[in-house]
Parts: structure tokens; sequence; C-alpha cells
């Protein structure tokens, strides 16, 4: 495997790793905020919080290919 495949999986899992880190991090205090003035808007919440994930999900996904495909 060559080094710069490497370094491409692992950007690939590092940068949308930070960028869910940092939305959550603005997501979950208002989150927070929002439940305690309407209970209701849990499932609202929920959804907001994991929408995110979904970015490492991927990159997870793209690094995989990365280094399956050159293997």
């Amino acid at each position: 495997m060559h080094w710069s495949l490497a370094i491409a999986a692992a950007l690939a899992i590092g940068i949308p790793a930070i960028a869910t880190a940092w939305a959550q991090g603005r997501i979950g205090p208002a989150a927070a905020a929002a439940l305690s003035e309407k209970p209701e808007l849990s499932t609202t919440a929920i959804i907001l919080i994991a929408i995110p994930e979904t970015m490492v999900i991927l990159g997870f996904v793209v690094a995989v290919l990365l280094l399956r495909g050159n293997g």
C-alpha cells in the first residue's frame, strides 16, 4: 500500500469526524434548550443529532473503498 493512499483514507475519516464533532457541539446545547421548553420536540432533536453522524459513516465507507480498491 502506498503511503498517500493511507493518508487519503485517514483524511476520509478524520475530516468528517472533526466536522461532526463541531456540528454536534452546536446542536447538542441547542436541542437541550429546545427540549426544556418543548418536550414534544424530542424526535426532531434526535434526528438533528444523528444527521451529522452520517458524515463519519460515509467517510468510513470511502476509506474502506480506498484501501480495498488498491490492495
